[in-house]
């Protein structure tokens, strides 16, 4: 399943760096359009893709300098052709205006992602401290 990997690795970097860059739809869109986000930052999970733009902009609007570092990123297991969960750990890493760096959180994510369309999108992450 190498082929998928890449191609998951690909996206979970260009939702990082849409996010850290405030291109708010731009990650909202590697999610399904009922996609789910839930974090235990959040006190109710983010549903369909208006709701991660409206999410996505408010925390780059709330968080600058902030930078979502994704690494560890495993297929955990394989469900069908166009479907499987994925594990990966994230850093969130702020830059103060003193340019100090400090490590905000360090996660765990689940990923359910499914193939739509010809390409990997992700129904549903579920984010837990460690």
């Amino acid at each position: 399943m190498t082929g998928p990997l890449l191609e998951i690795l690909n996206l979970l970097g260009k939702q990082a760096h849409a996010i850290d860059g405030g291109a708010a739809r731009q990650w909202a869109e590697t999610f399904t359009h009922d996609g789910v986000f839930r974090s235990p930052t959040y006190p109710e999970p983010v549903r369909g893709r208006d709701a991660l733009t409206e999410f996505a902009a408010a925390f780059a609007a709330n968080n600058p300098r902030t930078h979502h570092i994704v690494t560890n990123v495993c297929i955990d297991r394989e469900i069908s052709a166009d479907e499987c969960l994925v594990k990966a750990n994230l850093l969130i890493v702020r830059t103060t205006s003193s340019d100090a760096v400090s490590v905000d959180r360090v996660t765990t994510t689940d990923d359910r992602f499914v193939r739509r369309d010809g390409r990997w999108l992700i129904a549903e992450r579920a984010v837990t401290r460690d």
